[in-house]
């Protein structure tokens, strides 16, 4: 049977709404997709030869504007996709508190077969497309990279955008864009930091690590990562430099494990080099890469595509986390396996929420126009030397000039950046987690419920309904 990507959201969806008392008309609102745009053009390859271009942009929610939401190119892109995709992000950003409405796109290709011009022309006019229907704009739809795709394309997207609407705000029609052309620092490694940040908060909470017969903490935590893209990369970094162990490392083309752990600095340099795993010293190297999932861990972090953890292999997965850095990495029925044998999830409607954070973050650049950082570093600089010197002047000694040096430092944009991605992960966490232990349920229905509440709360404000 075809797996139905947005059919397995929505199950989520019934399953959260029925822990909720909101009108039948307001939970179908939520839960359908508002407009789906499907369109194919003609691609001009090298060769002269013609191909046609199938692509997708959905925006499930407009109880929110701009609706936002990543763009990807890969041959799995389609209606079922796109509009799931569209989907969470409405509840990924209602759970973080995100005021965007969610919204997906994509081209069915793939990009090894592609050359970088040609790969140009479909992104300039996948673009031009979403132009004639108003599919995007910095108060309309915000796009944002995603899997196949990356600053560069966020590039030729904005350059495209603001050819054919030249105003003072265009440059907020994207996100995830090169810093040189008003993109934000922090934003390239956000996703997987946030990934970091909610499994720090997980792990520090002593009542679940109990239950799970683990001790607090991440320090030497064993790790399985799916996944070096860009979420997985800093999602596995961020955790190896706070203490876990990384002992299992999946990729398309082949997986390693090994008891001991790795150096995850040599490993990712040596992929980087040989876009392989094989020849690295490990316990077992795999050539079907899912079977390092099965293997012995702690925490098992998916950061690849949907559906990796289905009725086939759940039964066999033996972490105690499981950390969904991806998209709908887990069906109902894995969920629902490793849920009754104790696993505690931690859903991507909240885990992977870190890009979408920053994103606004972004955003919110562009309309000001200012850096964050800009008006008040050198301010709060002055400010701790003030105190400083009140210090030595009170104690009768001086502080070395090392401390000074290290200490009376104003935040610059990226500290400001990170500092809000880490409260906004920590916090929307907790509120989950105490939504969880309310109603007796899972992580995943929580998101779900503080989701569907927010934005019915939305529409309920919009005097869309009584």
């Amino acid at each position: 049977m075809e797996y139905q990507f947005f059919k397995e959201v929505n199950k989520s969806f019934d399953k959260a709404a029925s822990y909720t008392k909101h009108d039948k008309g307001i939970l179908e609102q939520i839960k359908t997709c508002n407009s789906v745009y499907h369109f194919t053009f003609p691609l001009k390859k090298d060769d002269g030869s013609i191909e046609t271009i199938h692509a997708w942009r959905a925006e499930h929610s407009h109880h929110k504007y701009p609706t936002k939401g990543g763009i990807r190119y890969s041959m799995l892109v389609n209606e079922d996709e796109v509009t799931a995709l569209a989907a969470l992000m409405s509840y990924k950003c209602a759970v973080v508190d995100v005021p965007f409405g969610g919204a997906k796109g994509g081209a069915k290709i793939d990009i090894n077969n592609y050359s970088v011009d040609e790969i140009e022309r479909i992104t300039r006019r996948y673009t031009f497309e979403l132009i004639k229907k108003n599919f995007i704009g910095p108060g309309e739809d915000v796009p944002a990279p995603d899997y196949g795709t990356g600053a560069r394309e966020m590039a030729w997207i904005m350059d495209t955008y603001q050819a054919m609407n030249p105003n003072l705000n265009a440059e907020a029609c994207v996100t995830g864009k090169p810093i040189h052309q008003g993109g934000i620092r922090g934003r390239t490694e956000a996703t997987g930091r946030g990934v970091y940040f909610g499994l720090k908060e997980a792990v520090a909470n002593l009542e679940d690590m109990k239950k799970l017969g683990l001790s607090t903490g991440l320090e030497g935590k064993t790790v399985i990562i799916q996944g070096l893209g860009n979420v997985g990369y800093y999602a596995a970094k961020n955790l190896y430099d706070d203490g876990a162990k990384i002992v299992g490392i999946s990729e398309y083309n082949g997986g390693i494990y090994s008891a001991k752990g790795f150096d995850f600095d040599e490993v990712y340099a040596y992929w980087q080099e040989h876009k392989s795993l094989k020849g690295l010293e490990a316990d077992q190297y795999f050539e079907q890469p899912n079977l390092v999932l099965e293997q012995e861990c702690e925490i098992l972090v998916p950061a690849a595509l949907e559906k990796q953890l289905s009725e086939s292999n759940a039964p066999r997965i033996k972490a105690k986390i499981i950390g969904e850095a991806a998209n709908g990495p887990t069906t109902v029925a894995a969920h629902n396996i490793m849920k009754d044998r104790g696993a505690l999830i931690i859903p991507d409607n909240y885990l992977n929420a870190g890009g979408v954070t920053v994103s606004y973050f972004e955003w919110l650049k562009n309309l000001s126009h200012v850096r964050f950082g800009r008006m008040d570093r050198k301010y709060e600089e002055s400010s701790i030397m003030r105190l400083l010197n009140a210090v030595e002047t009170l104690s009768g000694k001086s502080f070395d000039t090392d401390i000074i040096s290290k200490v009376a430092i104003g935040p610059d944009e990226k500290d400001i950046v990170d500092s809000g991605l880490a409260d906004t992960m920590i916090q929307s966490y907790n509120e989950i987690n105490e939504i969880r232990k309310y109603h007796d349920t899972d992580l995943r229905t929580a998101a779900m419920i503080s989701a569907i509440d927010k934005i019915a709360k939305s529409y309920e404000q919009l005097g869309i309904f009584p």
